[in-house]
């Protein structure tokens, strides 16, 4: 048996993790399209559905949170909220503390379209789970706990600003 080559287990653990981001992309794509085919009649785009899962989240949430918390250009935040504005999804109101700042809500229409977008993923999941053999979907049932603790780390990740590299 001959020894790992230096760097043997690094460059093995950057290959999952390059599989594992390759695999979760695909399968967001893959989740998004089978949506879309179960769902062919929701007018709305996946950016749109983000945002206002998120509005409807955290009700009261400013346009700067929403665009901090979803990692987007401020500008972006508004062309979006505007769109889901007009369609009657998300109210804006006043901050009481703050007279100049505007705090979102989801609407019932909108907070039906983030149940709706909800219920369609978790129905397309559930018919592509059920076409897998039964050790693949034990093993993503047993995948579950550390998949979310995954989505917690990259969240916290995220939410951590860069340090400063004293480059600038």
């Amino acid at each position: 048996m001959t020894a790992p080559a230096p760097g043997g287990a690094a460059r093995g653990a950057v290959a999952r993790a390059d599989g594992l981001a390759e695999g979760v992309a695909r399968l967001r794509r893959a989740l998004r399209r089978g949506a879309r085919v179960a769902s062919p009649g929701n007018p709305l785009a996946v950016a749109q559905l983000e945002l206002l899962s998120v509005v409807a989240e955290h009700p009261g949430v400013r346009p700067g949170q929403l665009a901090r918390l979803l990692h987007m250009r401020p500008n972006t935040v508004t062309t979006i909220v505007n769109a889901l504005t007009a369609r009657g999804m998300i109210t804006r109101a006043t901050a009481d503390q703050d007279g100049r700042a505007i705090e979102l809500t989801a609407t019932d229409a909108g907070q039906q379209a983030v149940h709706a977008w909800q219920a369609t993923n978790a129905a397309v999941l559930h018919l592509a789970l059920s076409a897998l053999p039964g050790p693949q979907q034990r093993a993503l049932t047993a995948a579950v706990p550390a998949i979310d603790a995954l989505a917690r780390a990259i969240d916290r990740l995220a939410d951590t600003p860069p340090a400063d590299d004293g480059s600038g």
